[in-house]
């Protein structure tokens, strides 16, 4: 295997080019005026989004796809053995193996293969590079930070594991020295990343069919913290405490001994309002247009990068209030009939509860057009491998909810060693909730909100499979039940 991405102008092959890590790569290198292409098994407003910016994309994963390239790569090796230059750099995420035929396909071209982390890490060498990691929070932390850079004129290129409305999807190629960039310490790859600058938001077992235990976990962001010039971490959370030495600090606790921190917290219908203090001395009062704690801590982040960059605290301020979410982070979907439609992507109990909690603050902060009366949590559990682990967890992770529905569990393409399903995880919230209901499929789910929805709900659909697929279906009964109730009257 070669020893590192070629970005002076060689081909690149994503396969699964649509996932949502790696089709922000390839959109920066398409930006950048190279050539790629990439294979998924389906259509989405991503591929199409890369294929008018110019990515070639074919509609399977099989091995066919590669004659593409071997059509215009002969002789196809050297007689000593080295491979044609001509033929396309393949990145695979973690998911991709040799069970997948275009992977083999690609491995008997004698294409160079990679995962996307050294796609990543060789994009971040080009650059001043600012790597934003953590086991909850990444995404909205990387796109305040990238929102600040851009209202402080740095113009930076960014990297995302989710969409930004304000930026049409999860990438942007800027003309400034910075780079911002989601770091997924999912499979261990977080340890590939040398940056100027790493944050650090918080450290928690996840991924535990990559992970066995917490310790695992730490000792891949103690490396990265090693790596990175200057590290700058939230320390709201204990393990983070015990195992990194931050350069620079942040906290939500204005007694905790933090570089950054906030108070006077307030909470209203459309945001949060709150004075920062860095190092003793006030910067000024910041508005977000996100609720919850954890978008305050997220802020306070990018707050001290910013800061760590010297820039004026007006900037960025300005930018981060001009920043209303990404996409699936408590994403309104829409209203009918009195219903609030969230979506959001949390799929660990902690991000649960730090998202049931957020619910909670826009119920009793609510506008009076909008009156919360129930929160409805409908949960697809995510990987077999996280229910089992975290089955506990889980069971006390709903209590800000007033009613509950469970789907099937979406494997993620894991098999179930585990001997579990969603029976098992509504069997465990039951002991502390009256109200679950489990409903298998996601036609299911569908039926059940149709029939027990009522004005006032707000139906917040959480998880990283594909439950979310089903919210304008389920937008659309509301309409027809409503339409239907006028017409008789």
């Amino acid at each position: 295997m070669p020893n590192s991405v070629d970005l002076s102008g060689k081909p690149f092959h994503f396969i699964g080019i649509g996932g949502i890590g790696m089709s922000a790569l390839a959109y920066v290198l398409i930006q950048r005026q190279l050539s790629v292409s990439g294979s998924d098994v389906r259509l989405s407003h991503i591929t199409q989004r890369l294929q008018e910016a110019g990515a070639h994309i074919f509609w399977s994963q099989d091995a066919e796809n590669l004659a593409f390239f071997r059509q215009r790569s002969q002789p196809l090796a050297s007689p000593s053995g080295s491979t044609d230059t001509s033929l396309p750099q393949v990145i695979c995420s973690t998911a991709i193996n040799d069970s997948n035929s275009e992977y083999r396909a690609a491995k008997a071209l004698g294409c160079p293969i990679f995962h996307r982390s050294d796609l990543l890490a060789a994009l971040m060498q080009q650059y001043r590079s600012i790597a934003i990691a953590g086991t909850h929070g990444k995404t909205t932390t990387s796109s305040m930070v990238g929102s600040a850079l851009m209202a402080a004129h740095l113009d930076p290129t960014i990297v995302i594991g989710g969409e930004v409305p304000a930026w049409q999807g999860n990438a942007r190629l800027g003309q400034g020295d910075w780079f911002v960039a989601e770091a997924d310490e999912s499979d261990g790859s977080l340890a590939k990343l040398t940056p100027a600058i790493g944050v650090i938001t918080n450290i928690e077992l996840d991924h535990t069919d990559h992970y066995q235990t917490l310790a695992d976990v730490e000792a891949t962001f103690q490396t990265f913290a090693q790596q990175s010039e200057v590290v700058i971490a939230c320390i709201d959370g204990p393990n983070v405490r015990r195992v990194i030495c931050p350069t620079l600090t942040y906290s939500l606790d204005a007694h905790s001994g933090a570089d950054y921190w906030a108070d006077e917290i307030t909470y209203g219908p459309r945001g949060t309002e709150a004075r920062i203090w860095e190092q003793g001395t006030y910067l000024g009062t910041l508005t977000l247009g996100v609720l919850g704690e954890h978008n305050l801590s997220n802020a306070l982040a990018a707050i001290a990068v910013g800061r760590h960059l010297k820039l004026p605290f007006e900037q960025l301020a300005a930018g981060l209030a001009e920043f209303h979410g990404a996409r699936r982070r408590f994403e309104l979907r829409g209203y009918e009939n009195g219903i609030q439609f969230i979506d959001d992507y949390a799929h660990h109990p902690s991000e649960i509860r730090v998202t049931l909690a957020a619910a909670r603050l826009q119920r009793q902060q609510a506008a009076a057009e909008h009156p919360v009366q129930r929160i409805v949590a409908i949960f697809q559990p995510h990987r077999y491998s996280r229910t089992a682990t975290f089955l506990k967890d889980f069971a006390t992770a709903f209590q800000d909810a007033d009613a509950v529905i469970i789907t099937d569990i979406y494997s993620a393409g894991e098999q179930n060693r585990y001997d579990i399903s969603g029976q098992h995880l509504v069997d465990a919230i039951s002991v502390h909730q009256g109200a679950v209901h489990y409903c298998p499929t996601l036609e299911e789910v569908r039926t059940t909100l149709h029939q027990s929805l009522r004005p006032g709900d707000m139906a917040l659909f959480l998880g990283a499979g594909n439950l979310n697929r089903i919210i304008p279906d389920v937008i659309t009964d509301r309409a027809n039940l409503g339409a239907a109730v006028a017409q008789r009257a």
